[in-house]
């Protein structure tokens, strides 16, 4: 699915649920955010992790590995805290 159309598919979806707070539409907009701004930053994680295996595999050195590990190291953190929201959310919604 696209990203345009997962923004219209939860705005829809949003729109049909008027038990939402707009406290709770906020928290699950900041998650979004937070979701889109980490598959970015894991793009360019990614891309210098490629450019270390690159230099690595041909024989040259690799004095930027230390700085793309710490880059994939606050991703995966960053996605593990939007997780932990999620589910934060989730579990109280069936409480």
């Amino acid at each position: 699915m696209s990203v345009a159309g997962f923004l219209a598919h939860s705005a829809l979806a949003a729109a049909r649920d008027q038990s939402r707070t707009a406290a709770t539409i906020a928290t699950e907009r900041d998650v979004l955010t937070e979701l889109f701004a980490m598959r970015r930053q894991l793009g360019w994680a990614g891309s210098n992790l490629n450019q270390v295996a690159k230099a690595l595999n041909s024989g040259g050195d690799a004095p930027y590995l230390k700085e793309a590990l710490a880059d994939i190291h606050r991703a995966a953190h960053a996605v593990k805290k939007a997780v932990d929201r999620v589910a934060n959310h989730q579990e109280g919604k069936t409480a």
